[in-house]
């Protein structure tokens, strides 16, 4: 069994001149990565991705 990280997708999806995903803070080709990559990298994905909300100012609390 393993701990295959859920899609941090919120199906606002829209990509701002950064090309930053507006809902989930991933990058287009994060996005397009996710689909092809492995548990590890899919973690790194996220850990970026949450680095990003935070430094926008974003709280989802």
């Amino acid at each position: 069994m393993t701990d295959t990280p859920s899609s941090p997708c919120v199906s606002i999806c829209a990509l701002d001149d950064n090309d930053i995903c507006q809902g989930c803070f991933r990058t287009g080709d994060e996005i397009v990565d996710w689909f092809t990559a492995d548990d590890d990298r899919k973690r790194e994905i996220i850990e970026v991705s949450n680095e990003r909300r935070k430094a926008s100012g974003f709280s989802l609390f």
